[in-house]
């Protein structure tokens, strides 16, 4: 039982995916120019091969793999603070490019990044032995929650999403709470700064920042938290 899966992702350079790798804390084990481009990065057990063609849009790439891990929070925290300290902020959007961490509903909690090849890397940990799909919450906001995340992140659907949170919002007969109302105006800010309707943006990033929390409410909350700064950081610039 000595096996072990390295995937082996394309890129149109090599250069620019080495950097990104570098910035999270990986190391060039390898790299080769010729008479074909390729390279390794190691960071702990992950280990990641690169090799380069210029017939490859990194755009339109729809390489991916997935990394199991026992400290999901741990490797996103230090990813996100290498790409801090060598970008000078954390991309979120575009090549290369970092996602939300989140729990999934089906047992696991992870975030995507994405480096300048357009290889998808999926890092994960197992919260639960049952990784299939849980039916979507039956609670109202919830539910509008499920859904609108999932269009949001997994179909790229901003405009979609933005509906389902503004009909939820508008109901007259039930609330939120204060949680959740965080978690969906952090939502609604993040898709209409997609959208380019800042004004949206603006109000709901206000609201959001408005929300009285318990520090037992923010630790609920702490990813919602993490993904405010992402947005406001983005508004800024």
């Amino acid at each position: 039982m000595g096996e072990k899966t390295i995937p082996i992702l394309p890129c149109r350079t090599l250069q620019p995916v080495l950097d990104f790798y570098t910035a999270l804390g990986f190391e060039v084990t390898f790299q080769q120019r010729s008479p074909n481009p390729y390279a390794v990065v190691e960071r702990g057990g992950i280990e990641l091969q690169f090799f380069g063609t210029k017939r490859y849009e990194p755009a339109e790439s729809m390489s991916t793999c997935y990394v199991l891990t026992e400290d999901v929070d741990g490797l996103y925290e230090a990813f996100r603070a290498g790409l801090k300290a060598v970008y000078g902020r954390i991309p979120t959007r575009g090549l290369p490019r970092i996602g939300a961490l989140k729990d999934m509903p089906y047992g696991v909690r992870q975030f995507l990044m994405t480096d300048p090849g357009g290889n998808c890397v999926r890092v994960g940990q197992r919260t639960s032995e049952d990784l299939h799909h849980r039916p979507a919450p039956e609670e109202t906001f919830a539910k509008a929650l499920h859904h609108a995340s999932l269009l949001a992140d997994s179909k790229e659907d901003p405009a979609a999403a933005a509906k389902v949170v503004d009909r939820v919002l508008s109901l007259a007969d039930e609330s939120p709470t204060r949680v959740q109302l965080l978690q969906l105006l952090v939502l609604r800010a993040d898709v209409a700064e997609r959208l380019g309707d800042e004004e949206t943006a603006a109000s709901a990033l206000a609201r959001a920042a408005a929300v009285p929390l318990t520090p037992e409410e923010r630790e609920a909350a702490r990813d919602a938290l993490l993904r405010l700064e992402d947005v406001r950081d983005r508004a800024r610039r």
